[in-house]
């Protein structure tokens, strides 16, 4: 059962829930999904389900956040997601988006993401850090606008193409 988290003027950001399976298949397939954030073999409305079981859901359970589900308020139309996830391969909690591409370029990221970075501070994160892929001028753009700072270029596993490492401190 999805909970509410977050509200902004224009979005609800909730947990994710088995529901969401349609919608976060769409999402993960999504030209720009798969151009700057990889393909994750998500096929079947069954693969959607048991990555959302694995992902957001188990990460919100075992840490009390997650990457949340961005819906338009006045539609309840899901159009992307946006948290704060702890992958194995950073030294700490980053900010993590994807949004459909019909909600791209609204503002809808930095509204989302300048929520989830409020929130940061009550679930005791003091830094928050970000990745993105180099030539994602979008992604880059909106970290440096939501105040996060590029501190380098890293290789997250062996052999991959490598991203920009973003962080910001909170006071």
């Amino acid at each position: 059962m999805a909970v509410d988290i977050l509200a902004t003027p224009r979005l609800r950001l909730r947990t994710a829930d088995r529901d969401d399976a349609d919608f976060y298949l769409a999402l993960v397939n999504d030209p720009g999904f798969l151009e700057h954030i990889g393909d994750r073999g998500i096929r079947t409305r069954e693969d959607a389900v048991q990555a959302l079981l694995e992902g957001p859901i188990a990460m919100q359970d075992v840490r009390g956040h997650s990457l949340y589900v961005v819906e338009l308020k006045d539609s309840g139309a899901p159009i992307g997601m946006c948290g704060l996830i702890k992958r194995e391969t950073l030294d700490g909690v980053d900010i993590g988006y994807a949004y459909l591409a019909p909600y791209c370029g609204r503002g809808y990221a930095y509204e989302a993401g300048m929520a989830v970075l409020a929130l940061a501070p009550a679930l005791g994160l003091r830094r928050v850090l970000a990745i993105t892929s180099p030539n994602n001028l979008a992604s880059n753009g909106l970290l440096r606008k939501m105040g996060l700072r590029f501190e380098r270029f890293v290789h997250l596993v062996p052999g991959d193409a490598g991203s920009n490492l973003y962080s910001l401190d909170i006071e």
